[in-house]
């Protein structure tokens, strides 16, 4: 059984989720700027981002007292979450080089 979370600790949980999703939206929005523009500076900004939504998720799992299986799925959720925005980039790359090769003139 989950224990509550303390009255005392709502503040945290809010700051925590709120920061969850700020961070959550920098490490995407410029892991995509950085991919498009070809900018290996965003991508540093991103894991920036990143790190910061990981300390988040950390710290509202630990005030929450997300504890024994929930530590792993906290866990997956980060993986999944740094490994997502790769796949989806290379899923896109890969249909619009498709698209641009269904385009081409015959004899190219």
């Amino acid at each position: 059984m989950i224990e509550p979370v303390d009255p005392e600790d709502l503040r945290l949980v809010f700051v925590a989720a709120a920061a969850i999703v700020v961070g959550g939206a920098g490490y995407a929005g410029l892991f995509a700027w950085a991919r498009l523009k070809n900018r290996r500076r965003w991508l540093a900004g991103a894991y920036v981002c990143y790190a910061a939504l990981a300390a988040a998720v950390l710290l509202l799992a630990r005030t929450a007292h997300l504890n024994g299986a929930w530590q792993g799925v906290v866990v997956l959720m980060l993986v999944g979450y740094l490994l997502a925005p790769h796949g989806i980039w290379h899923l896109c790359a890969a249909s619009h080089r498709l698209e641009r090769s269904s385009r081409a003139p015959p004899g190219d």
